[in-house]
């Protein structure tokens, strides 16, 4: 099978952002730049461990539907429109989807889709 026979891996990026304009911010982007498909947000309460103190407060997560080839680029955005030093940007794999679901990812993010 040749690289271009290959179906694409799809995948979800987490991403948290402090405030709920900057979540919009960095899904806009992402979305302009055709490196998501959907991004979904959802306000969260955090704790974590951020130099030596325990951290806690509200957050946006932002669930980010892509193409898994499309990580490097993606993660070039966020860091670009992120506050935060560290921020989260963590890739899960999706192991198995709707076709027609998988089929519009590709479609938006500029891949090659699948008939």
């Amino acid at each position: 099978m040749s690289n271009s026979d290959r179906l694409p891996q799809y995948g979800v990026v987490l991403v948290t952002a402090p405030a709920r304009e900057q979540a919009e911010a960095i899904a806009q982007a992402l979305i302009a730049a055709k490196l998501a498909a959907c991004v979904s947000l959802l306000p969260i309460y955090s704790m974590y461990t951020w130099q030596g103190k325990v951290e806690r407060g509200d957050e946006w997560q932002l669930l980010i539907k892509t193409e898994l080839s499309k990580f490097a680029a993606l993660e070039a955005i966020v860091h670009r429109h992120h506050p935060y030093e560290v921020p989260e940007i963590i890739a899960l794999p999706i192991l198995a989807g709707s076709l027609p679901y998988l089929q519009w990812i590709s479609e938006q993010v500029g891949g090659a889709g699948r008939e």
